[in-house]
């Protein structure tokens, strides 16, 4: 094995014969079999054996791994890598020992071992024929690790996952403040600090924190060109729509992401019932049947995992074809780490994340026992994340400006927002607004505070500042809050505006800017945000993706509105749209089938299914059309029995807030249960309960409003109705209609 010599002296004398490129590419090929370096691999080597701290920002698939192992192996000494993860160190110790002729070469030193196995270890480090020692960060701030480690020749440290120092970052653990302390005490070597995501802000926290803000910087490209960006409304018929998804793509490798254990356990159930090979993976579950659910994904065993963050951190699998996120994920840069384990092999990569206003206000509410300086960070991110999920600009370019990189092309064609444009609005004036604004506050405020001020809200903070005494203030006063925010981010975008990095989220005017106020010309356009609420109809997928026969959707609503005037009833109340698009996309021939349509079930199905099956019937064999039998979805055994355990209660006049509170739900869960009940075509009563909580004449109003009304619009409803009624109430009346009207 080659061998170096250490910091300050790190060459050793076998480079007075032997090239350094020559030397590095002789060992890549001896230890990896690789022949060539891949991006920047050489020169960040180089500089570390050079005994410079280097900083490494390169996105999952880079080769990051590669930075620290070779060093390592042509290295005198140990080197100490500080992962965050058990079970990431055990994956890459057993890569590394498959390069090597004995074990020896690479340990792990964490909780999970015995003490006759630690002793194994320190005896190989002390021998000298420990080349990679992978230490978690709780275990090197152990006293007797600290006491050992002073004694080892290490040949520099490596801090894996480095964005984990920063409260910024998407995995912040306070351990790894101590990292640099800890290197005081056992020895200061070279320093290699690794992250594939963080943002300008947390790579100034990373790189001062560790005490390294003299490091060579080596940053590769977030742009990833074979990922497919897209963003859907968060629906009642996501399940069904996950289904269609990947039963479209059969054989393909795929993992979904949910933000609850539970919710991975139901999906990987459900998903089963309708015949996808898939697994749950996540932190409750025992270790040993994680790993085997592990193993069983990358040995292709099963063809979806579904999980929480904690899975994917170091699995190496090429040919993940697609990653769908069930819950938006907190921050952007878990969002950007999570879709990078898509198409590793640079081949198809499919990304599709559902948002809904509703779960960045429940991940909101999970705050409320952090402090509040941690609380602050939080919503900055969220803010960050619902900015990305409703923006109508290039996802690529939102990302990539994100993480601190320019993509100067307006339209990256591989994204739902680039594929489908909306028209650019001219946004000049505004602008200008915007900037005169910033300047006027000092440049010391952040995008909300501004919007106010515009608009001519008068908050107690604005007050207290008297910023309500500006010329400023309400300067745009009829202008659309979201469209002053797309107008402040897209300027952020653009570089008139800049975040300030250490009070990140302060708007800054740029030089650009300046420049721009000083001489405005009518040529800054922008993009509206698409209004999600979580109510839209689901958009249609890609090419290929299962789009519905727009044809038979035509004489599907035509034939809803006709069956809609026998029964004097709203047509929605018949089928929602959605269920006529299921219809269209899967041409349902028999009640049974119908049955599985989201949004029917078997109530609906016997009272106006009858034409409906009849005219599909009629149009799948007059145009010869091959029906796609497996995409029917199958209902949940542990749904139906919530469902039992609610239409029971209603039955036994049980209070609807006890039935929540004996389940363990939210009251707006429980709404969510009943509305998909009577969606169904399940008729409940519910009168017992709106006689106790309804004040007179709220339910006849409620009701009028529906039965006028042409479109069963929630989110529009509770807009019309919202000053004088309550959200909960307007929910529990619609049920009441839907159930009598439709069932």
């Amino acid at each position: 094995m080659c061998s170096i010599h250490e910091s300050g002296e790190i060459r050793s004398s076998i480079l007075e014969y032997m090239a350094v490129s020559d030397l590095l590419s002789d060992a890549l090929t001896q230890h990896f079999g690789f022949s060539t370096f891949k991006g920047q691999q050489r020169q960040i080597i180089e500089s570390l054996l050079d005994g410079n701290d280097v900083f490494v920002l390169m996105p999952t698939g880079g080769g990051k791994s590669l930075c620290y192992q070779l060093p390592a192996l042509i290295s005198r000494g140990t080197a100490i890598v500080i992962s965050p993860l058990i079970a990431l160190m055990k994956n890459q110790v057993d890569a590394i020992r498959n390069f090597s002729e004995y074990d020896g070469v690479a340990h792990f030193l964490n909780s999970s071992l015995s003490r006759s196995a630690v002793e194994k270890v320190k005896k190989d480090i002390i021998a000298g024929k420990t080349k990679l020692l992978y230490v978690a960060p709780e275990s090197l701030t152990k006293d007797e690790n600290v006491a050992f480690l002073r004694n080892v020749d290490i040949s520099f440290y490596a801090v894996d996952e480095a964005h984990c120092i920063s409260e910024w970052g998407h995995d912040f653990r306070p351990e790894y403040r101590k990292i640099r302390p800890i290197i005081a005490k056992v020895g200061l070597r070279p320093v290699i600090a690794l992250t594939a995501t963080a943002t300008p802000k947390v790579q100034h926290d990373i790189q001062k924190n560790l005490g390294m803000l003299d490091a060579s910087i080596f940053k590769s490209s977030f742009n990833r060109e074979n990922l497919y960006y897209e963003v859907r409304p968060k629906t009642k018929e996501i399940d069904a729509n996950i289904i269609r998804f990947i039963k479209q793509r059969p054989g393909k490798s795929g993992i979904v992401y949910c933000l609850s254990r539970k919710k991975v356990e139901e999906l990987a159930e459900l998903l089963k019932v309708n015949n996808i090979k898939a697994l749950p993976y996540h932190a409750g579950m025992d270790s040993a049947q994680r790993s085997e659910n592990q193993d069983a994904f990358l040995n292709e065993d099963v063809d979806v995992i579904v999980a929480t963050i904690a899975f994917g951190m170091g699995i190496d699998k090429p040919d993940v074809r697609y990653v769908i996120h069930y819950d938006i994920p907190k921050s952007l840069e878990g969002y950007y780490q999570e879709t990078g384990r898509a198409g590793r092999d640079g081949g198809e990569g499919v990304c599709v994340a559902f948002y809904s206003r509703k779960d960045l206000q429940k991940l909101d509410k999970l705050m409320i026992s952090k402090t509040p300086a941690e609380q602050e960070i939080g919503r900055q991110l969220l803010i960050e994340t619902a900015a990305y999920a409703e923006s109508s600009v290039c996802r690529r370019r939102i990302l990539l400006h994100y993480f601190g990189e320019n993509y100067e092309n307006d339209n990256c064609g591989n994204c739902d927002n680039c594929k489908h444009p909306k028209t650019l609005v001219e946004a000049t004036e505004e602008l200008c607004a915007v900037i005169e604004t910033a300047l006027a506050l000092k440049e010391k405020f952040k995008a909300e505070y501004i919007t106010c001020v515009m608009i001519g809200r008068a908050t107690d903070e604005i007050r207290a500042n008297e910023h309500d005494q500006l010329d400023v203030f309400g300067c745009m006063p009829n202008t659309d809050e979201r469209f002053l925010a797309a107008v402040i981010r897209q300027a952020d975008i653009a570089g008139y505006l800049k975040r300030d990095l250490e009070n990140y989220g302060i708007l800054k005017v740029t030089a650009k800017g300046k420049k721009f106020i000083k001489n405005p010309s009518p040529n800054f356009k922008v993009v509206e945000d698409s209004d999600i609420s979580d109510s839209d109809p689901e958009p249609q997928p890609e090419a290929g993706g299962g789009a519905a026969d727009e044809v038979l959707y035509k004489i599907l609503i035509d034939l809803r509105k006709k069956i809609a005037r026998r029964f004097d009833l709203p047509p929605y109340v018949v089928f929602q749209e959605a269920s006529l698009e299921a219809m269209a996309t899967t041409y349902p021939v028999t009640m049974e089938e119908l049955a599985y349509i989201p949004g029917v079930g078997n109530g609906k199905a016997k009272r106006f299914g009858a034409e409906f099956i009849d005219t599909i019937k009629e149009y799948v064999k007059a145009n010869d059309i091959v029906r796609p039998e497996d995409f029917k979805v199958r209902m949940m055994p542990n749904k139906s029995k919530l469902k039992v355990y609610l239409i029971s209660g209603i039955d036994r006049k049980i209070a609807l807030d006890q039935l929540a509170e004996g389940k363990g739900l939210d009251f707006d869960e429980l709404l969510d249960e009943l509305e998909a009940i009577v969606a169904a075509g399940i008729k409940i009563n519910i009168d017992y309960f709106l006689k106790d909580v309804l004040e007179e004449g709220v339910e006849e109003d409620i009701i009028d409003y529906f039965s006028e009304t042409e479109e069963d619009n929630l989110e529009e409803a509770i807009q019309n109705l919202g000053d004088e009624y309550t959200e909960e109430e307007i929910r529990l009346v619609r049920i009441k209609f839907l159930s009598d009207m439709g069932n």
